[in-house]
């Protein structure tokens, strides 16, 4: 498939996804949207697209004018029934193009912990399966979104309500990082440690550093999302 993803800072990539993606031989493109030349393709050309996190905040438009450029291609992108699946910010930015609101979270959460699925999860079984041991995942955010109306509400974790929505067999989002890799964390330490405060659901780098153990577990969890995800309903013939 023709998978495209939007980038918003350069310390905040692909990581793990990018490793299965190429394993799975599908086509990647991507807008960097930090870098002054940054394209957006049509919306034709695509067959999927990943948004992933940054530091900033949805409607922080004023200080990232391309974000309401992003918005808008995101909501076509939805409209032209592409697969569309988003991490934190990408997540975020998905619920309000499905029309629900984004803001702040009860706790800034930073560092590793749990997500805990929801009784609705169970009505998507293989992805309560992925989560039902309450897996310990990076949490990177100060920001919540709402679940979009008619959307399962899948996770929860300690700190926060509404960590991932499943919207259809198109459209997920998740509040959390699970495309991380030792690589990703420490440029994430390293431009982003302002995050790093004192506070209860904030972990200090050196408890972030001791976490990436849970990375083969997480980014196992991706690989089997990534699956579902891109499991092609359409019976076009194969791009060769």
């Amino acid at each position: 498939m023709r998978v495209h993803y939007l980038q918003h800072v350069h310390f905040e990539a692909l990581g793990f996804i990018e490793t299965w993606l190429q394993i799975h031989v599908h086509q990647i493109s991507g807008t960097h949207f930090y870098e002054d030349n940054y394209q957006l393709p049509e919306v034709e050309d695509i067959d999927a697209l990943i948004i992933l996190g940054g530091p900033m905040g949805p409607f922080d438009e004023d200080e990232y004018p391309w974000l309401r450029e992003e918005k808008k291609f995101i909501d076509k992108c939805i409209k032209s029934q592409k697969k569309v699946f988003g991490i934190c910010l990408g997540a975020q930015l998905i619920a309000l193009s499905l029309g629900t609101e984004v803001s702040r979270a009860t706790s800034k959460e930073v560092g590793w912990f749990s997500v805990i699925p929801t009784k609705e999860s169970q009505q998507l079984p293989w992805f309560y399966e992925l989560f039902k041991k309450n897996p310990i995942v990076l949490h990177w955010h100060q920001d919540r979104f709402e679940i979009p109306e008619g959307a399962l509400d899948l996770l929860y974790s300690p700190a926060n309500y509404n960590q991932a929505f499943y919207y259809n067999e198109d459209i997920m989002g998740l509040q959390f990082h699970l495309e991380a890799t030792k690589a990703t964390i420490a440029q994430m330490l390293t431009y982003a440690a302002s995050d790093l405060e004192s506070k209860y659901y904030i972990q200090t780098a050196e408890e972030i550093q001791r976490g990436q153990i849970n990375i083969a577990n997480c980014n196992g969890i991706m690989s089997t999302i990534l699956t579902q995800w891109l499991a092609s309903k359409s019976s076009e013939p194969l791009h060769h």
